[in-house]
């Protein structure tokens, strides 16, 4: 596909449907209380699956999503992906009763997960290697977006209108997103290899969805209590059956011995590690504008908006140094990590005018390291894989974002109060991304290798979808 491929009407959809489907990551975490006092009068655990059953079902799909995008055509996953999105908003919006809103939840995480792989992997197809560098800055920067469009929309929505109204607006949202892909996105070539594999589907997406679950509810069950022992150990029996069965299977979901390349490995641990540090602020902040602060919901939104300054601007000149990922990788976690230190210091008489630059800070590492780690992923594999690469890099974004908020919220329930126990959470993260960046910038190789298949044999010609 040439360069000249990727218009900016098309990158601008493609942007603008990773955003949404992001933002409703963050955006019910604003509506919590509304939610609790609602005529729906749920429990405290129907909130927190209200909460959870989105990330979870959209971590959990993401990597078959991505892989069978891959296989019988990204456009039409990506359409299908925004309809049932539309479908879980509306159900979620109409809900009678607490089960209706999570399953509503649990259908746009579906939908979500064929929309992200999905715009990345038709980027890349359509930027060729010239602009895959501009491409992967500004699908980052939409992700990143994503969660602070989320925090902005949950605190105005939280404040002057009904929980519902945040689900119904998704409707036609969508609908919108999805006539401007008809218009704008062409198709692209789809891989002859890989299989639907619903055996290799099932033991993956399981083993997700319980290791998800573990660390999602560990803080409020006890992370050595017998329900977050079995989610965890079996999240790993099914992990590991997965990867033997596709060892042995001739048409696998994907190869696991992908894991081999130590660029690989190292970039997902990168995307995980800077989405540990970025939601734990997430988590945090809210709580601290709200709680100590005394912000308004509405306003808490707002107060966040610093974060978008850095990934707005970093990532354009992040790009002119794809070649180079090693140094941006490393400032960047650096920035991240150094940032939730400086930020653990703030209290109640604490300037927001300080606090807004240490959220600077991370912004800058953010804008920096995420674009270089996302193109990681994509470079690490053939080209004719895209949607799998990004599946697997999106997958490392939710797990460390969950990972994230568990471990904040594991160190905060240690402490009498919010206010004591913000300072030791964010220490806690921050001296976490500074450990990890080590072994990231390590294994991290420089973008522009050869295209390969999974099995090591150059990428053959791919049919149209």
């Amino acid at each position: 596909m040439p360069a000249h491929a990727l218009k900016r009407p098309t990158l601008l959809t493609l942007c603008a449907c990773v955003l949404v489907a992001q933002s409703m990551v963050a955006a019910i975490n604003l509506l919590i209380p509304q939610l609790g006092s609602s005529a729906l009068h749920p429990s405290h655990t129907e909130i927190l699956w209200t909460v959870d059953a989105y990330v979870i079902v959209f971590a959990g799909l993401l990597i078959p999503a991505g892989a069978l995008g891959d296989r019988y055509g990204r456009k039409g996953a990506l359409l299908t992906g925004l309809a049932l999105f539309a479908s879980g908003a509306a159900t979620s919006a109409l809900a009678p009763e607490p089960a209706l809103l999570i399953a509503g939840r649990g259908l746009s995480g579906a939908g979500a997960a064929l929309i992200t792989p999905a715009t990345m992997s038709i980027l890349v197809q359509l930027a060729g290697p010239e602009r895959r560098a501009q491409a992967m800055a500004s699908w980052t920067l939409a992700i990143g977006l994503g969660g602070m469009a989320g925090n902005l929309g949950g605190g105005l929505v939280g404040q002057y209108l009904s929980w519902r109204a945040l689900f119904a607006a998704m409707v036609p949202l969508a609908a919108v997103l999805a006539a401007a892909v008809a218009v704008t996105t062409p198709r692209t070539a789809r891989s002859a290899q890989g299989s639907p594999d619903p055996a290799g589907t099932l033991l993956l997406t399981a083993g997700l969805a319980a290791v998800l679950f573990g660390i999602i509810e560990g803080p409020e069950h006890g992370w050595a209590s017998a329900r977050i022992l079995t989610a965890f150990g079996a999240g790993a029996l099914l992990v590991a059956a997965f990867t033997v069965h596709a060892l042995r299977s001739r048409a696998p979901l994907f190869d696991p011995r992908v894991f081999r390349s130590g660029g690989l490995r190292a970039t997902t641990l990168g995307l995980a590690t800077g989405f540990f540090g970025l939601f734990a602020l997430f988590f945090v902040n809210s709580q601290y504008l709200q709680e100590v602060k005394g912000f308004e919901p509405a306003v808490t939104g707002v107060a966040i908006v610093p974060l978008i300054v850095g990934m707005a601007l970093v990532p354009k000149f992040a790009a002119r140094w794809s070649a180079r990922p090693r140094p941006v990788v490393g400032t960047g976690l650096a920035l991240i990590g150094l940032g939730l230190l400086a930020a653990s210091t703030a209290d109640a008489h604490t300037p927001y005018a300080l606090y807004a630059c240490w959220l600077l800070v991370i912004s800058a590492g953010t804008g920096l390291a995420m674009p270089a780690l996302t193109l990681g992923v994509v470079v690490s594999l053939p080209p004719h894989r895209a949607g799998l690469g990004s599946g697997l890099g999106t997958s490392a974004r939710e797990i460390g974002a969950a990972l994230g908020v568990a471990v904040a919220g594991t160190a905060l329930a240690g402490h009498p109060d919010f206010a004591s126990g913000m300072g030791p959470a964010s220490r806690t993260v921050g001296t976490v991304v500074l450990l990890a960046t080590l072994p990231v910038v390590t294994g991290h190789r420089p973008a522009g290798r050869p295209s390969r298949t999974d099995s090591g044999a150059p990428a053959a010609k791919e049919p149209v979808a």
